[in-house]
């Protein structure tokens, strides 16, 4: 019979080394690597960026130089009524001045007097500025700004969302590797449980057992397997949930192989995988977070929009000066003699409009300073809560290994009484089943151990070293 259980323990231990063999081990590295460069969300990030840029080329095109060209022409019953050309080239500038160039030739019988040009046309060269509203800030100016503004918040954003996708991503490979651990233990202990099954059973023709402890042993065999194929179910599952978040080149989605295992010592590199090693709750910067960054910039962005509001109030009263001539290509043919000038001023009596703007703006500024404050609170909270947990679960797990080394040397106690025909079937299963409980107690606290170091990941958006 002592043959019969060592070549048992032959073939299942060469059964063993053999797939552990054929397997191919993926580590949280090399996983997240694939996440971060090839995922769809995460180049779906990276369109924020894009848009924000676009925004800021379109707030430029606000101070391009632009051409105009206007001609008119009016003829009836063979006459001539008029004939209007007008050139204009205008630079506009960061401030409320913008430069022009003018070129304007008319003719015609029915001309209107103030139109009347020299025969070769009236040049024009002169400046326009709004010296009240509009001067110091105004929407040109105002929207470029903003735009800065928005691509430093977009970038801000991106990360926080790239750490969203790649926190999702460490809680799936821990499933998958929690699942792995458990489908270990119970194929570890089917593979005790049919060696005790073939004994009780040798035992039982021997005469040396009962009946009752071959039915013992049986019906935890069948336990074993039921369990077996339960966690082989949750497996695939596991595996198909994280193969969402494989992909290669050209958004191609991968499929997990069977041969491919989670790294069983990821508790120990997962503070490397994830860059936290040298994250020190003692020293968190919490203005350098994301979270607060953009809040920031958003906080920017709105003061200026308070601003653009506030002189919004001011009267517009803008002014011009072109000097002209007909003879642009002579030196000294602009003169103070020749020119053209005008004067514009618009105020609201009210100014209701200009008020309501003006709150709405402030009554937006003072919300996210507030959303800025209370997430500064929030963010500390969280990482401080997480760091407590980590510090618990460091001691839980010592706590559990030392549980499951004593549950360890009860079985094999129990069961070298068994063999000595000093114990039960019974007696051995239920230190087994005890030990089993503690294991996989260990494993969902591994489980938990890791998804915690996720959680202050997340928390304070640490991005991973390419």
């Amino acid at each position: 019979m002592k043959k019969v259980i060592y070549f048992l323990f032959l073939l299942i231990a060469q059964y063993n080394f053999s797939q552990e063999k054929l397997s191919s081990v993926l580590t949280l590295s090399e996983y997240l690597g694939y996440v971060k460069n090839y995922h769809p969300i995460v180049k779906q990030a990276n369109l924020i960026i894009n848009k924000s840029e676009a925004k800021l080329l379109k707030a430029r095109g606000a101070f391009d130089p632009k051409i105009e060209v206007n001609f008119d022409n009016k003829q009836f019953k063979e006459q001539e009524y008029y004939t209007n050309l007008n050139g204009i080239f205008k630079i506009p500038t960061y401030y409320g001045l913008e430069f022009k160039a003018n070129f304007e030739n008319n003719d015609g019988l029915f001309l209107n007097p103030q139109s009347i040009v020299p025969t070769d046309g009236l040049y024009a060269a002169g400046i326009s500025a709004s010296l009240l509203k509009g001067l110091v800030i105004n929407q040109r100016m105002a929207d470029l700004k903003q735009a800065k503004f928005f691509i430093n918040q977009a970038k801000e954003d991106q990360q926080i969302l790239v750490n969203k996708i790649l926190f999702d991503a460490s809680l799936a490979y821990f499933k998958w590797l929690k699942v792995f651990n458990d489908q270990k233990v119970y194929q570890n202990f089917l593979d005790n449980a049919i060696i005790r099954f073939e004994s009780t059973k040798s035992a039982y023709k021997e005469g040396d057992k009962a009946a009752v402890d071959t039915l013992e042993a049986g019906i935890t065999l069948k336990n074993r397997r039921l369990n077996l194929e339960k966690t082989r179910i949750q497996l695939i599952k596991a595996s198909l949930a994280l193969s969402n978040f494989l992909w290669l080149n050209n958004n191609t989605p991968v499929e997990l192989q069977d041969t491919i295992v989670p790294d069983v010592n990821t508790l120990n590199t997962i503070d490397t995988s994830l860059n936290i090693a040298l994250f020190n709750n003692a020293n968190f910067d919490i203005d350098n977070h994301p979270k607060i960054r953009s809040l920031n910039y958003k906080i920017s962005s709105l003061t200026v929009d308070k601003n653009l509001k506030i002189n919004n109030l001011l009267p517009e009263l803008e002014a011009q000066y072109n000097f002209l001539t007909q003879t642009p290509r002579v030196q000294n043919s602009f003169n103070v003699n020749n020119y053209k000038a005008g004067l514009r001023f618009k105020l609201p009596i009210f100014l209701r409009k200009e008020r309501g703007d003006l709150k709405l703006a402030k009554a937006k500024l003072m919300d996210a300073e507030f959303q800025n404050e209370a997430s500064k609170v929030s963010i500390r909270n969280k990482i401080n809560a997480v760091q407590q947990e980590l510090d618990s679960y460091e001691l839980q797990n010592e706590y559990i290994k030392d549980i499951v080394f004593d549950y360890s040397k009860l079985l094999k106690a129990e069961e070298r009484k068994f063999f000595l025909g000093e114990s039960s079937v019974f007696l051995v299963n239920f230190r087994e089943a005890k030990l089993i409980e503690s294991k996989l107690k260990a494993i969902e606290l591994e489980n938990n151990f890791l998804k915690t170091k996720a959680t202050l990941f997340k928390a304070a958006v640490i991005s991973l070293t390419d």
